[in-house]
């Protein structure tokens, strides 16, 4: 028998209602989705369940997002390849946050405020559609 695996998400977000939205709405598209509410938290996860994907927050207690993502890059094979979309209200413009991006591909970026709930899961499942 042929076990239909679930296209795993992590989320990694310290507002618990953000996280808790997508949350539920990814559960509902189908998706298996784990959650964390800081950076380190989320490290631990992903090394561990090995997410097919990871929505992550930047401004986070613990460890931020961009320090998580760079800590992930070192690890092995999986965490130089897993696809990360950054979720922040920080522009892309600030140096720090385009220099990891660039550094840290693939990623992608975000900003919270220019996109509704539904246009993150469709570039979710943009970002799961192609092969990295």
């Amino acid at each position: 028998m042929i076990e239909d695996k679930k296209t795993k998400i992590l989320i990694v977000e310290d507002e618990m209602i953000i996280n808790k939205m997508y949350a539920e709405e990814l559960r509902s598209q189908g998706f298996l989705v784990l959650t964390a509410t800081n950076g380190g938290e989320g490290l631990e996860l992903a090394l561990r369940e090995k997410p097919d994907l990871i929505l992550l927050d930047i401004l986070m207690p613990i460890m931020d997002g961009l320090t998580m993502m760079s800590k992930l890059r070192e690890k092995d094979l999986y965490g130089k390849n897993v696809p990360i979309i950054l979720l922040t209200n920080l522009s892309a413009s600030e140096e720090k946050i385009m220099s990891a991006i660039t550094k840290n591909e693939p990623a992608y970026y975000l900003i919270k405020s220019d996109w509704d709930l539904s246009q993150i899961v469709e570039k979710i499942k943009e970002r799961l559609s192609r092969k990295v």
